[in-house]
């Protein structure tokens, strides 16, 4: 059978399987590539590719050898600029390497959004130094976020409560983060009353919202999700408004998981990945088309339908504590276990090879249909709660 599509995937963790698994059953060829081997979305793909996408020859030979008809990012340590001088050269990157420069460097997307588009944001300086970084703290005022203007996963993120805390800030921040750019971005911290993720869909009959997903995080990285999350009709339109006229200035198309803090009904942007987003991962359970399905639909020019929320739902993350290749996952009986009447619980293991402190392993995913996302929240963190790590030594 001729592929639909050939896609060149960089990046193969468990985004990027879930995506991969969406765009084999549309008939898709998917290459995927990492900087170690058997990465997540390499368990399913029939072609894989294990180098560093920051070494530029390197990238520009995998692309030369498959001559793809999509070449998709799914982590931000990507030399960019190479992805936009093949796009110079005809090939097609997603959702455009203009988006793809933009979106992983939170410095160009901020600047986009405040400057460029006029959305309300946080107060924000940038240091390329610990000298610069205690000048933007003094601009800006304590308490700050300082984060990595490139990372991944809550990498090199921190809070500065007092002047004090400002070498322990950079230094965590320098340790986390990703590509050759050290530059941090300082933001003054903003009272919400909750954060949102909307994941919002530009595909070739315009731009498609899922409902808004709620989450909770802990050293900068997501704990878990739930969707819907509350909200009020004016505060939901309002961040459709400023997705919509995001994304739109980005171009391309595909899914972008654009967050927000809120405030009553006053909306303030922070972030956008174009790409499927770790909150999301709830999506899985709760739509009739996940993101990962939307996302290829996008991608390959199909037209999106109504996307149907099916009840309340949840994720909640199962971590890792320590390093370690030697190691089990046990529980999962007990975690299925836990579903009951109109309570659906699912478990997704990653496969990632190796753990590391804090790592992710998996999920677990509740819908509960006539229930609450409070309750959905609670019964995803009850089965994930089951789910076991057991090593080697023990």
């Amino acid at each position: 059978m001729t592929p639909t599509a050939k896609i060149l995937l960089l990046g193969s963790g468990e985004l990027g399987k879930e995506f991969v698994i969406s765009c084999q059953r549309l008939g898709c060829q998917v290459v995927a590539c990492d900087s170690y081997d058997g990465a997540p979305a390499m368990q399913v793909t029939d072609e894989r590719e294990v180098f560093s996408m920051l070494d530029g020859e390197a990238l520009g030979a995998v692309i030369e050898k498959h001559q793809p008809d999509f070449i998709v990012p799914e982590i931000e340590a990507i030399r960019t600029e190479v992805l936009a001088d093949y796009e110079g050269r005809g090939f097609h990157v997603v959702p455009s390497a203009r988006a793809a420069q933009m979106t992983m460097n939170r410095d160009a997307i901020r600047d986009l959004a405040s400057k460029e588009l006029g959305l309300r944001t946080s107060s924000y300086r940038y240091a390329e130094s610990r000298e610069e970084l205690r000048a933007a703290a003094e601009a800006v005022g304590v308490p700050l976020v300082v984060k990595p203007v490139m990372s991944s996963s809550g990498n090199g993120q921190s809070t500065v409560r007092d002047m004090g805390e400002i070498d322990g800030a950079w230094d965590y921040a320098a340790a986390g983060m990703r590509g050759d750019r050290q530059r941090v971005i300082a933001e003054a911290f903003v009272d919400f009353d909750y954060e949102i993720t909307l994941l919002t869909v530009r595909a070739t009959d315009g731009v498609h919202f899922c409902p808004p997903i709620g989450h909770r995080q802990e050293r900068g990285d997501y704990r878990e999700s739930w969707q819907p999350a509350a909200m009020s009709p004016a505060a939901l339109e309002t961040a459709r408004v400023m997705a919509a006229k995001t994304v739109d200035a980005l171009g391309g198309h595909g899914i972008f998981g654009v967050e927000f803090f809120v405030k009553g009904d006053e909306v303030i942007f922070s972030e956008l990945s174009s790409r499927p987003h770790d909150t999301g991962m709830v999506t899985m359970v709760s739509q009739d088309l996940s993101q990962f399905d939307l996302h290829a639909r996008a991608i390959l020019g199909l037209p999106i339908p109504a996307i149907e929320a099916k009840g309340a739902s949840a994720s909640a993350v199962i971590l890792a504590d320590r390093e370690a290749a030697d190691f089990a996952i046990t529980g999962v009986d007990d975690a299925l276990g836990k579903a009951h009447g109109d309570c659906h619980i699912d478990v997704r293991l990653f496969g990632k090879p190796v753990t590391r402190p804090w790592r992710r392993m998996g999920v677990a995913l509740a819908r509960i249909g006539s229930g609450t996302a409070e309750e959905a929240c609670a019964a995803a963190v009850d089965a994930a709660s089951c789910v076991t790590l057991v090593y080697g030594e023990e």
